[in-house]
């Protein structure tokens, strides 16, 4: 069995969409997944199994009446897009580094995007990440809160310490490979 990533869009955000880990472990598990792990509450899991991200929001909504956007990565795949990181000197800060796994890729001109960010925001945009360095945070972004919207497709940010948590714990189900 292939160890698989799957990250959710939009849970436990402001007190909407409350989706508690235990919960979304029972419904990988109910779907097939074995040997299932999570991380923090944002919803990020790690699993070994085959599951449709589509499979995955169905069944979410059957049991807590919401449907989340959720991207299953493979976990070579999601490991090739950390080790590809564009701002390796912004990893020694990992809030102000961040990733966002495109649903599919992005068919925009890249020129709309350079116009949309700060001044001091640097970003490469890949065929499934936006990498996104933001030295004065996200919170100070703008591009990043329009980011879906230039991209043309869903989207869902991990900051790099998350994203490198996510691959520790995806690794251990891997067996450190």
């Amino acid at each position: 069995m292939s160890v698989q990533i799957a990250l959710l869009r939009g849970i436990n955000v402001g007190g909407n969409r409350l989706l508690p880990m235990v919960e979304l472990r029972a419904v990988l598990e109910g779907l097939g997944a074995r040997d299932v792990r999570t991380y923090i509450q944002s919803g990020n899991a790690a699993y070994r199994g085959d599951l449709d991200g589509d499979d995955v929001a169905d069944a979410i909504f059957a049991t807590n009446g919401f449907r989340p956007d959720v991207l299953v990565i493979p976990l070579d795949s999601y490991a090739a897009c950390l080790a590809t990181n564009p701002f390796p000197e912004a990893e020694s800060d990992p809030k102000v580094l961040h990733l966002f796994f495109l649903a599919s890729p992005s068919l925009i001109d890249e020129a709309n995007l350079h116009v949309a960010k700060g001044l001091r925001e640097r970003f490469v945009l890949t065929e499934r990440v936006f990498y996104l360095h933001t030295p004065d945070y996200l919170s100070g972004s703008t591009i990043a809160p329009k980011l879906e919207k230039l991209l043309d497709v869903a989207a869902t940010a991990r900051n790099w310490r998350s994203a490198g948590k996510i691959l520790e714990m995806a690794h251990g189900l891997a067996g450190g490979h």
